[in-house]
């Protein structure tokens, strides 16, 4: 099966997710499951550390 993983990067250093992260994941997770893809995780990636929107219970 394929597979769709997104990443991202917080130029400000923090990994929180911010309300368009988290609209933009809902967004990419309905049009993956559309096309028969698996939506695996959005990562943001940050100077402090990372986040996964899948730990974070965010999916």
């Amino acid at each position: 099966m394929a597979a769709l993983l997104v990443a991202h990067n917080h130029p400000s250093g923090e990994p929180t997710p911010s309300a368009d992260d988290l609209a933009i994941t809902r967004r990419l997770a309905r049009g993956a499951d559309l096309i028969g893809l698996e939506f695996v995780d959005h990562i943001i990636i940050a100077a402090t550390g990372w986040k996964s929107l899948v730990e974070a219970g965010a999916l």
